[in-house]
């Protein structure tokens, strides 16, 4: 499981503005390490936002993604809505945080 994930939600006009950052390594398979070898390909598969418990961003990643990921997005919502913020990788590691919407 990676370390918590730093989420800010923000509500302007009836649309609330969410920003994540996950901390997560994000090895895409392409790399060598120090004596030469591939290190083997880890990250982040599929995200997951849930505002008072229905989808409101879905995302799926490949190996492309940066290490530390950030997602930006907007939806229809309001001051007060619960978010919840789920990630699970390629070795089935999750990892779920919540916010609530300022």
């Amino acid at each position: 499981m990676g370390d918590p994930m730093r989420i800010r939600a923000a509500e302007t006009n009836g649309v609330v503005d969410v920003k994540i950052l996950m901390k997560h390594d994000m090895e895409s398979g392409q790399r060598k390490d120090a004596s030469g070898k591939l290190i083997p390909a880890w990250f982040i598969t599929m995200v997951n936002v849930k505002a008072q418990g229905k989808d409101v961003f879905n995302a799926e990643f490949g190996s492309a993604a940066s290490k530390d990921p950030f997602l930006n997005f907007k939806y229809k919502g309001s001051k007060g809505d619960k978010l919840l913020v789920s990630w699970i990788d390629l070795r089935g590691d999750k990892r779920s945080d919540e916010a609530t919407v300022s």
